[in-house]
């Protein structure tokens, strides 16, 4: 049972990219904040994120997007530029939340799609 693409999908997977790459943003600013509170949140609103898209779209691609461009602005930001600055610090919070995120997103990706009736449909 495949869906049909349609332009109302591919903006929602457009709306879903960008906020990934805003939930990462966010993140990675709060999650350094008040340790360990602003790193819950942190996961957390990636979390939500992660199975909000599931839910809003129905498919695992509903995960998929805003996970690959959470972890691509994620890399992003953790890169250093030329002047030294970078977003994460390193310690122990910005690794959690590195591999908290991706962990969230697996997670999400892998639940079991149940149908109206309940019953599994794998």
């Amino acid at each position: 049972m495949t869906t049909p693409i349609t332009l109302g999908r591919i903006l929602g997977y457009a709306g879903l990219a960008v906020l990934g790459a805003l939930v990462a943003a966010a993140g990675a600013l709060v999650q350094a904040g008040l340790f360990p509170g602003g790193l819950l949140l942190s996961l957390a609103g990636c979390a939500a994120l992660f199975y909000g898209g599931l839910k809003a779209t129905g498919s695992r691609v509903g995960v998929a997007v805003p996970a690959g461009f959470w972890l691509i602005s994620v890399l992003l930001l953790s890169s250093t530029r030329p002047e030294g600055d970078f977003l994460f610090a390193a310690g122990a919070g910005a690794y959690l939340y590195l591999l908290g995120g991706a962990l969230a997103a697996v997670i999400c990706a892998t639940l079991p799609q149940l149908t109206s009736s309940g019953a599994n449909t794998a």
